[in-house]
């Protein structure tokens, strides 16, 4: 009894009893500090506060200092599992900081491979793999290639007011193992494929559609994708150059009527009445659809309106684990003090 006794004094790697305690466990002892546990802690602070402030101009680099303090938050909670005597002698307080190890590698594992990022698709556009812009832990993976999906066109409908509902977004998608199947998508139902989550986003617009003949070469489909739309009710215009030209357009929607009434119910659609105004220096031509414009180098036909949707893009592979860890450490520290209670029940005063 007493040799047990003793066992459970020590932690999981302590010296035998009697024995003096070598380099290798004075060691863990000190990396087992409650003090290296705030030095660490405030590092991370830190570390937050910096990713918060500059995440998005540095990218992947803003990685570091998150992903340093938590190593380090890490390598002084193992160090505690194995070195404090209370660990084996309460299995339920020994669960959860295991649990909560677990916690603090897979946010760090996450912040290293994860990314957030974001696309524009009209209707009717293949997505290619390829972001309008997105920020990366420094081990992502990078498998976008192994996505390809079509946005088939979307729903949303306003309440008076212009309160935007849910999202119904139609998409096509093929996946890596050859399927293809037709799936609806929203703010909260993403499309996932190869680990990506594609979510739709209150980003959208109008996307006047072109086809641009020029004199050398053949022809071009494509859209512009005007100012998100009721955002930029009033500022429906955008500059660009079709392919291979060295001509600046500037196009503006001009909308007959109200696409979005604020006083009812109303559903987001290309407006029943319009007229394209498209300007190249002096020229200014105002084009219906299926109308074309010759300029220096080419013919520009206007096709008519689509829509367009901004997609919110995420990576995160330690998401499910990184619950499944917080509910088995939230589990045990209640079994913790639950055992505790039955062993002090409370007494009236």
């Amino acid at each position: 009894m007493a040799a047990a006794r003793a066992s459970l004094e020590r932690g999981w790697l302590g010296p035998a009893a009697g024995a003096p305690a070598g380099r290798g466990w004075r060691a863990l002892r000190r990396l087992a500090s409650l003090r290296l546990t705030l030095a660490v802690l405030v590092l991370l602070a830190v570390g937050v506060i910096w990713a918060y402030r500059f995440g998005s101009a540095a990218g992947g680099s803003a990685t570091w200092p998150l992903v340093g303090p938590l190593a380090l938050l890490a390598l002084n909670l193992g160090a505690a599992v194995a070195t404090h005597p209370a660990f084996r002698r309460h299995p339920a307080l020994l669960v959860f900081h295991l649990a909560l190890l677990a916690v603090v590698g897979l946010v760090a594992a996450g912040r290293l491979t994860y990314l957030k990022g974001r696309v524009e698709l009209s209707s009717g556009e293949v997505f290619a793999g390829e972001l309008d812009g997105h920020e990366a832990g420094p081990l992502h993976p990078w498998r976008l290639d192994r996505v390809r999906f079509a946005n088939e066109g979307f729903t949303i409908e306003y309440a008076p007011g212009r309160q935007r509902r849910e999202t119904f977004n139609r998409v096509r998608v093929w996946h890596p193992d050859g399927r293809e199947e037709v799936l609806v998508i929203g703010d909260h139902r993403p499309l996932i494929v190869a680990g990506y989550r594609f979510y739709t986003t209150f980003n959208k617009g109008f996307a006047p559609a072109f086809v641009w003949r020029p004199d050398a070469g053949p022809p071009v489909a494509g859209t512009v994708h005007l100012p998100a739309y009721p955002l930029n009710e009033y500022r429906q215009a955008n500059t660009w150059r079709p392919p291979g030209s060295r001509t600046e357009v500037w196009v503006q929607l001009r909308i007959d009527g109200e696409v979005l009434p604020p006083d009812r119910p109303a559903r987001f659609a290309p407006p029943a009445r319009y007229r394209l105004v498209v300007r190249v220096g002096e020229m200014r031509r105002e084009l219906a659809p299926g109308e074309s414009v010759r300029l220096p180098d080419g013919v520009l036909v206007f096709q008519g309106l689509r829509t367009w949707m901004g997609y919110q893009v995420f990576y995160d592979p330690t998401l499910p684990w990184l619950v499944a860890a917080a509910v088995v450490g939230a589990a045990a520290l209640g079994w913790h003090y639950l055992a505790r209670f039955r062993r002090h029940p409370w007494r009236e005063a």
